[in-house]
């Protein structure tokens, strides 16, 4: 008979201490990573740059591989080519319309900042 209510692993001879939400060696842990810093809301504008649009969008409170993976769903989302650079996701066109409710039912308080 197991028990599965105790959590598993703690320790390793291995690889020392085992994070408890991953089950992985600490040394290795991604779940520690710190959240974005900010207020909590996510801003989206739109700028200007060599004379065409771009949609920005800045304090998603995702990190690292998940924040590359939603960047990616809103380019295939928007139908069009943009970037990802130190956490602001910048896509190409002006799709602001398209990109605000796609946030706001991610369940994040959406403000559409600038002009």
């Amino acid at each position: 008979m197991q028990n599965k209510g105790l959590g598993g692993l703690v320790y390793s001879t291995e690889h020392g201490d085992m994070c408890p939400a991953c089950r992985q060696p600490l040394t290795g842990c991604r779940c520690r990573e710190s959240k974005p810093k900010g207020d909590g809301v996510v801003r989206v504008r739109r700028e200007v740059r060599r004379g065409k649009e771009v949609a920005v969008i800045s304090g998603v409170p995702l990190t690292g591989t998940e924040l590359a993976a939603f960047a990616k769903a809103l380019r295939t989302a928007c139908g069009a080519g943009g970037t990802l650079k130190d956490g602001v996701i910048e896509i190409q066109g002006g799709h602001l319309d398209k990109l605000l409710p796609r946030l706001a039912a991610e369940g994040w308080t959406v403000k559409r900042a600038g002009g």
